[in-house]
């Protein structure tokens, strides 16, 4: 541009606007310089503990010069408050900058702090303590400064103090009480003493509200002691009347920590009221009194012996199992070797245990025998009948004809999708599966190596599923750890912060380590089962004739899976409370489901082998409860929509349950199902009334119905917001109906309870009451607030190490252990029984 002026213009008129520029620029900066030497700057001496009144404006600015003895054994704090009396101050507010030797602290008064919705909080009465830089020598004298300035040319009139904290330091087991408000936080000092290398700060309150956050941070400046910073750094968890954080020295380099108090401006993050939405975007809303009286605490945590007391305590229960089963079986097998070597006296077992043709056990259903039976059926399916019994019912054989059909047995490799191994069974098991009365004899005639292969896929199968199901989990929850750790932020995980016990990246190792009995008692199941299996293994081998005839038909596929499902039950618990919380409470409940269900399949497969679910439709039934249980999770806390599809579904599923159940499995759901429904209802209603054929099996369906109708009307009614736990209440509720149902017919029908079943009963149902009491202590809830869930917090209850929850582990995983045996030891009583003696219900 110069350039092209010299071109155009020449030299003069160059030079002319040169002095033109520079004549300008020098007027300007007189100005500026008169301006700010007509602003005054006045700086006074000023002492600790006086309260200074003076106006600033626009035109000058006061600086309080302040001057302290730091002494290096003795840390005392400094706090600085801040009053406006003037009115309207909130558009031209003063700015108070703390300068310090290592730090500058800076704030505005009106102090304008921001709650949800940009919603303004003004608030003209502040307190702010100062960061305490640290000493090398053993006393030195610091000199700090604070300017007060504003942008107003009017006069704004305030008050300013600054004060020492004589109770800057915190003790250990010393309580100490204070106020806080939002624009008041309070930080305090703590120093690890000699031999405490973990400490837990607790903070309560009777207060519930106002919400507030209490925050463990590093000795360093500045120290973020707002609503609007406090996150930034440290470990940090909101609260409203209690909260806890252990903090470990080596995370510590100073072996010293600051514990910060802040009272949030709005409380919805700790559960509390929405405050009206603002009418005007820039309208400062008047928050009222926010002040809250707290009481801080900081007690050593437990040593590393205790770590140690607790893992052999932990150890020590489960393995008396082992040692107590070890016992059991050497008393078991010596009673077998004498039994087999003839040292019992025959005459001395009953009449049920001989397994002698004829006699069989008193039973209501032998009443008017099997011709009351035959008065219901008509002569045609009488006929059937007797030649369906003469070509397969029970028939006496003798031993060699027993073994040369299990040689011919052994020449093929048998699938059952081959070929069923009933003759003519389209047209047989029709009759058979509807006579009024069935013998497990009834049920057990398919080829036993194929139900065998059908019932190992069980296991094979939930072992599958377990390791594709754990290997996510498990990643996911080091991530989740990883979050914790690394944000500070302790909201995310429901832990019982009174009795959280870290050790290493983990947060709360006790109650990881309480799942090792799940796993440990798992592992001694399928240690029995498997014993169990090998002893009937070598009965078959020898052509026993118990073995091939008499008793519960021996399947040992799903007490394979139960055991496998209940060491994946621990892993995944463990999983789940290594940061519990809303997200992945699935984790500690899916295997819940698989549990349930295996149990009711095995109580229904001990006397309907030949007709219990398969392991595909098995695990694929389960893969839906799960489905709904994550849509529950996600889309079920006040959806009623949701509700109503799920509780339809559920009383269909149970209508469909109920039907494959009464009728063995022999109807069809095809187009024609309403025609023959109406055609049951006219015949069997209108036309005559007669009663159910089978009363026994119609008496459980409905009061499986009654029980299932009424959790779907309480879910439909109450919408509970633990949608998992009430999927798993369903499972449970069912599963004790079946297994009553199971215990009363069995003694009804004459049998007996052996004295091991009796005993294992007897000591399940307790441990299972005392387990449940642990259970609803409920020392936390994801279904509240992280704040409102921690005023459920307890301490420890045993070593100072398990609290509630983890008694609970040790004392379900023993009742799961327990509940297993007796499904396990209940039928041992008709091991010498015939199966066209054992009746079917």
């Amino acid at each position: 541009m110069v350039l092209r002026s010299c071109c155009k213009f020449g030299p003069v008129s160059v030079l002319f606007r040169l002095g033109y520029v520079a004549l300008l620029l020098l007027c300007v900066t007189h100005l500026r310089c008169a301006r700010a030497e007509s602003k005054t700057v006045v700086q006074k001496d000023a002492e600790f503990d006086v309260t200074y009144n003076d106006t600033v404006t626009s035109d000058n600015q006061t600086i309080y010069a302040f001057n302290h003895t730091v002494s290096r054994n003795k840390t005392e704090g400094v706090r600085v408050t801040v009053d406006v009396l003037s009115e309207g101050a909130e558009s031209s507010p003063i700015l108070f900058v703390v300068r310090q030797k290592q730090a500058v602290l800076s704030f505005q008064v009106p102090l304008i702090l921001r709650g949800l919705y940009q919603r303004k909080y003004p608030y003209a009465h502040v307190g702010r303590t100062l960061c305490q830089p640290p000493t090398r020598t053993l006393s030195e004298t610091q000199y700090f400064f604070v300017d007060v300035s504003t942008l107003s040319s009017l006069g704004t009139h305030y008050q300013l103090r600054i004060s020492r904290v004589d109770s800057f330091t915190l003790h250990t087991d010393k309580k100490f009480s204070f106020t806080a408000s939002p624009s008041q936080p309070q930080y305090f000092k703590y120093v690890f003493p000699d031999g405490v290398d973990t400490a837990i700060v607790k903070v309560n309150s009777e207060m519930t509200f106002p919400c507030s956050v209490m925050s463990i941070q590093d000795i360093q400046c500045p120290v973020y002691d707002l609503d609007n910073n406090v996150a930034f750094i440290g470990m940090y968890q909101t609260m409203t009347k209690t909260a806890a954080i252990t903090v470990q020295r080596k995370d510590f380099p100073s072996n010293s920590f600051y514990v910060v108090v802040v009272v949030k401006t709005e409380d919805e993050a700790c559960g509390g009221p929405l405050r009206f939405y603002p009418l005007r975007p820039d309208e400062l809303i008047d928050a009222g009194n926010r002040s809250k009286t707290l009481d801080v605490v900081v007690s050593p945590a437990i040593s590393s012996d205790v770590y140690v007391m607790g893992m052999l305590f932990c150890l020590g229960i489960f393995l008396s199992f082992y040692l107590l089963t070890f016992l059991v079986a050497c008393v078991e097998n010596k009673r077998m070797h004498r039994r087999r070597e003839g040292l019992l006296n025959p005459a001395d077992m009953s009449p049920a245990e001989t397994g002698k043709p004829g006699v069989t056990p008193v039973s209501p259903y032998e009443y008017g025998s099997f011709a009351d039976n035959a008065s219901t059926l008509s002569s045609e399916a009488i006929t059937d009948s007797i030649a369906s019994d003469a070509n397969y019912g029970y028939m006496e054989r003798s031993l060699e004809s027993v073994t040369g059909r299990s040689r011919q047995e052994s020449l093929s490799s048998i699938e059952e999708d081959d070929y069923d191994t009933l003759a003519d069974i389209d047209s047989d098991k029709n009759i058979v599966r509807t006579k009024k009365y069935l013998c497990v004899s009834d049920l057990a005639r398919k080829d036993k190596r194929v139900l065998s292969k059908k019932y190992q896929i069980y296991f094979w199968n939930i072992a599958t599923i377990g390791v594709f199901y754990a290997l996510p989990v498990i990643q996911l929850v080091i991530t989740y750890q990883t979050v914790v750790n690394v944000t500070g932020n302790q909201d995310i995980c429901y832990y019982n912060f009174l009795c959280a016990h870290p050790l290493g990246n983990l947060s709360a190792f006790n109650n990881i380590l309480s799942n090792l009995g799940y796993v440990m008692l798992g592992l001694l199941f399928l240690l029995i089962v498997l014993q169990r299996d090998i002893i009937h293994s070598r009965a078959l081998d020898r052509h026993d004739l118990n073995a091939l005839e008499c008793g519960i038909p021996k399947h040992f596929g799903l007490f394979y899976a139960m055991g496998t499902a209940l060491m994946m039950e621990g892993l995944l618990s463990a999983c789940y409370h290594v940061c519990p919380n809303y997200t992945n409470f699935q984790f500690d409940t899916s295997f819940m489901y698989m549990i349930a269900g295996l149990c009711v399949l095995k109580l229904y497969q001990k006397r309907h082998p030949d007709i219990n679910a398969s392991a595909y439709t098995a695990y694929a039934c389960l893969a839906a409860v799960i489905f709904f249980s994550v849509l529950g999770v996600v889309f079920g806390k006040g959806n009623m929509v949701f509700w109503i599809i799920f509780s339809v579904l559920h009383i269909l599923a149970t209508m469909l349950l109920s039907t494959q159940l009464y009728y063995m499995g022999r109807w069809r759901l095809d187009s024609g199902i309403l025609r023959r429904i109406v055609y049951v209802i006219y015949t069997d209603c209108i036309r005559q009334c007669s009663g159910p054929m089978y009363i026994d099996r119609m008496v459980l369906l409905v009061m499986g119905n009654i029980v299932n109708w009424s959790l779907a009307a309480y879910g439909l009614l109450k919408t509970p917001n633990d949608f998992a736990s009430y999927l798993l209440a369903i499972a449970i509720c069912n599963l004790l109906l079946y297994f009553a149902f199971y215990i009363i017919m069995k003694l009804r029908s004459g049998e007996r309870i052996q004295c091991m079943a009796m005993v294992c009963i007897l000591f399940t149902a307790v441990v299972w009451g005392f387990a449940l009491f642990f259970f609803f202590q409920g020392l936390s809830t994801w279904q509240k607030t992280p704040a409102e869930s921690r005023e459920h917090n307890r301490d420890c209850i045993v070593l100072s190490f398990f609290d509630d929850h983890d008694i609970w582990h040790f004392l379900s995983s023993i009742a799961m252990f327990g509940s297993f045996l007796v499904l396990l030891t209940m039928d041992d009583d008709l091991d010498d029984v015939q199966r066209d003696k054992i009746f079917v219900f």
